[in-house]
Formats: C-alpha cells, structure tokens, sequence
C-alpha cells in the first residue's frame, strides 16, 4: 500500500549548503569573522606544536632583576607574566581551553533549550505550562550572577565551568525553539498527519525538527561568543578555570596587578576574547540573513 501520510511542507530554506558558503564569501565582514575563527582553531589545534615553549615552565631570565614580568622581545614573543613564563605559549593553550568550553557548553546549552522548546510547543497544555513557566523563572535571574553562584557552590573546573554556563545559558533557545514549534505544530499538514496515525516521533523528527534546524545554526554560532565571554568572565572573577591551566579569563585574573607597568598581560588575551567573540557574531549575523527569509532582500 502507497503511504498515504502527507508530505511535509518544504524547508523555508533559500539555500542548500554550498549556496550558504557562496553566500557568506560574498560577505567581506563575514570572511573576515571565518578568518578570525580559523586562526584561533588552528592556533589551539596545533598549540604543541606552534607553542615556542611548555605554557607551564617558568624561566629564570624570564623576569626583570627587579622580578617584573619581561615585555614582548625576540625569545618572548608576547613577553612573559608575572611567574616568568611565555605568554605566547600560554595564549595558544588558553585558546584550547575557551573554545573547548565554548563548543560544549554551547552545545549542551543548545541540546536543552532545543529539547524543552520543542516539547513545551509540541505538547502544549500543562506540560508545555510548567517548562515554559520554569523556562521564565531562569529568565529572571541575572545569569552572570546565577553562573556565579553555581561556580562558587561546585569546585571550579573546565567542565564544571561548561556546564554551569550551559546552564544558564539554555532559555534563551528555549523561548525561540519554543515560538517557532507551537507555530509549526498548529500547521494544517501536522493536523493531516495526526489524523492519518502518525505518532509522535515521526511527527517531531520528520516535520518539525528539520524546520529548525537554520535557526538552531544561527543560535549556535552565535552563542559561542557568549560562552566564550561568560567563561573568560568567570575566570577572571577567579571561580572558572582554575590556574596553572591557561585560560584567557585567567590570565587576565593572574596578571590583573600588573596592568599598569605590564599591559601587555592584560590587553593581548582581552584582544583575543575580543576578537573570537566579534569574529563569532559577524558570522552568526550573516547566516541569519542568510537562512532567514524574512531577512532576504534587506543587505
């Protein structure tokens, strides 16, 4: 017997893959964010290797004779900090450890905003009334000030420090996921659908998720700048990433004494969030134009 389920509506999708790539290089502010980005990957990536020294070893002619931290020269290219060890070396390292917790507490924060959205908009009634009124409740809390106190009640960690920030970091795809799934599920196919029997499942999996998916690529590239952000924050607070392990929100927490006779300790890895945080958001700007229809015809 023929399958007599009715066939989805079409992705609103302008582009397939290789279109949105055509389409981001025609964006020189967008090149510019993947250029940012891929040179910060490959610098972690490749930190064994690129890193002149161990990010770990102290040099005894790594400080001045008064004991100061050395300002960049030949041997040191970012000079060194306030223990005597290369910075250079350490920024490459630092780098594995943000984007390391970027990735994953994005991604765990995308997962469980994804899946309390999804099921609040799909099943509705008092399921959907006690996720999303939670989903309000974290809202209310500042969430630097909610990572602060959960960072502070576990013992810091590099994924402590993840998860913590996919914590709070979770509603905000929650409130989107949640608008577009009740709109989905209140369209006339995925009525056709549950007519004819379909379960769940193929409902979730075959007509709604795949609707999202542009959104929740647009929501993942641009909440790697916010985890990047929120975990150089709390490093520099003290209650992240806990030293000796390079971070860039702690090396800034370790040198912050010597801002002023040693900038160079505290600019170049707040250049560098900086930096990985824009480059991030000029790309994540330019996919929601481009995957978003709404969004066509506005450049």
């Amino acid at each position: 017997m023929a399958d007599a389920s009715i066939p989805p509506e079409p992705l609103i999708v302008p582009e397939s893959g290789p279109s949105v790539l055509h389409q981001l290089a025609q964006r020189k502010l967008a090149l510019l964010g993947l250029l940012i980005i891929l040179i910060c990957v490959g610098g972690a990536i490749f930190a064994k290797w690129l890193a002149p020294f161990d990010p770990f070893e102290q040099f005894f002619d790594g400080l001045t004779i008064e004991g100061a931290p050395l300002p960049p020269n030949a041997a040191f290219w970012f000079g060194t900090d306030l223990l005597g060890r290369d910075l250079f070396s350490r920024i490459l390292y630092g780098a594995q450890t943000s984007l390391l917790i970027g990735l994953v507490a994005n991604g765990a924060a995308l997962f469980i905003g994804t899946l309390v959205g999804v099921t609040a908009g799909y099943f509705r009634g008092m399921i959907g009334a006690v996720l999303m009124r939670f989903t309000d409740l974290m809202m209310a809390f500042p969430a630097l000030l909610l990572a602060i106190c959960l960072a502070a009640i576990f013992s810091p960690s590099l994924w402590i420090v993840a998860m913590v920030i996919a914590f709070v970091n979770w509603v905000q795809t929650a409130r989107v996921i949640f608008t577009q799934t009740s709109s989905l599920a209140e369209r006339d196919y995925i009525a056709a659908e549950k007519t004819l029997g379909a379960g769940h499942g193929r409902i979730l999996f075959k007509h709604i998720l795949p609707h999202l998916i542009p959104t929740l690529i647009v929501w993942g590239t641009l909440g790697i700048s916010t985890t990047v952000l929120l975990e150089a924050t709390l490093s520099f607070l003290g209650i992240g990433v806990q030293p000796p392990v390079p971070s860039w929100g702690n090396i800034i927490f370790e040198n912050q004494t010597y801002f002023q006779s040693a900038p160079w300790l505290v600019f170049i890895p707040g250049a560098a969030i900086l930096l990985l945080a824009l480059a991030f958001n000029l790309v994540g700007d330019a996919l929601r134009d481009i995957l978003d229809p709404t969004q066509q015809g506005r450049d």
